[in-house]
């Protein structure tokens, strides 16, 4: 396993770090598997664990408590906020009123007093960068959380927020975790910039591609991942952008192939091969999807290999723009383009 340090806060932490999304309802996995993968994890060197309330609505949080236990102190624990927990609209988003409370529910979950990552899903656009920043500072000053960061914000509002913390004197995101992936390289023309201009940590999520590239999905086969099951859309060959990814995995097999790698080593070793890239989240279901996955860890991929990807997805490019998490609310909603 390789270690980095997570942005200039001098926390080392694994180049893999476990996403706890599959834990509880959403990945069907009881407790007994949730402890056996964390044990498995961090016995691979993997010191960072990542959860958030929403995954399975609590449910995973409340695993990761029971799976650490006696252990909190032995790793890099962390969680996110922001994504509505029910339908009451005041639980969610980026206020002082909901962070304050949600990180309470969130430590209780977890059976610990403080949170060593306490991140923001997603950027709030009803919520002033002042008013989340503040909330933030307080809580980190209270000791509930050691840092805090953004998730899957867009470069601008990366930008923005540490101008806003430097305006009003608050303490600042240290880290952001956006997506990426091989088929995903859009972050590399704007966030990825931006994270290395104000160091911060950067831990990516989805580098697999929800399941495109496990070598599960080859041309001839049925899809038959867990993410198709519940994503049916994000798999269905008649959309043109599903059929760009399937001819990019088919050439990427080839590059594996000829270098000795399965696909998940080269998803994983070309995620963490990024300079700006801290650490990439793996989120297994199963111990055979952690051991596969565990296998990357020390990969380092060649100048040629690397080359070779750059060949078959550009550099910049994401093959499913459509799918992207951290675009525009004026994009997405028609009146909000409208006087």
């Amino acid at each position: 396993m390789q270690y980095r340090t997570l942005g200039r806060t001098g926390v080392q932490v694994s180049s893999l770090a476990l996403g706890a999304m599959n834990f509880g309802a959403i990945g069907r996995t009881t407790q007994d598997e949730v402890t056996a993968l964390v044990d498995a994890a961090l016995d691979g060197g993997i010191n960072l664990i990542d959860t958030a309330d929403a995954y399975s609505g609590g449910e995973s949080e409340e695993m990761v408590g029971k799976a650490i236990a006696g252990r909190r102190d032995d790793l890099v624990l962390a969680t996110k906020a922001g994504l509505p927990m029910g339908d009451e609209r005041n639980h969610r988003g980026g206020s002082r009123r909901w962070l304050v409370t949600e990180l309470d529910n969130s430590l209780r979950r977890l059976g610990v007093d403080h949170v060593d990552l306490f991140q923001i899903h997603r950027w709030d656009p009803a919520t002033g960068d002042e008013e989340t920043l503040s909330a933030l500072t307080d809580l980190q000053r209270a000791g509930k959380i050691r840092y805090f960061g953004s998730s899957t914000f867009p470069a601008y509002r990366v930008v923005q927020a540490q101008w806003a913390a430097r305006e009003h004197h608050l303490s600042r995101y240290v880290t952001e975790q956006p997506s990426y992936s091989v088929l995903q390289r859009g972050i590399e023309s704007h966030v990825l910039p931006v994270t290395e201009e104000y160091g911060l940590g950067v831990l990516v999520w989805s580098p697999l591609a929800s399941g495109w590239l496990s070598g599960a999905v080859r041309a001839g086969r049925d899809v038959a991942t867990s993410r198709s099951a519940f994503m049916p859309q994000r798999f269905d060959l008649a959309v043109p952008a599903n059929r760009a990814r399937l001819d990019a995995v088919e050439r990427l097999a080839g590059v594996a192939d000829e270098a000795g790698l399965t696909m998940i080593q080269l998803a994983l070793g070309f995620v963490t091969a990024h300079p700006a890239v801290t650490g990439a989240l793996i989120g297994p279901r199963t111990m055979d999807h952690l051991h596969a996955q565990l296998a990357a860890a020390d990969t380092v991929l060649s100048a040629d290999v690397l080359d070779a990807i750059d060949e078959i997805v550009a550099p910049g490019t994401d093959l499913a723009p459509e799918e992207k998490s951290d675009t525009p609310p004026a994009l997405l909603d028609a009146s909000l383009r409208r006087r």
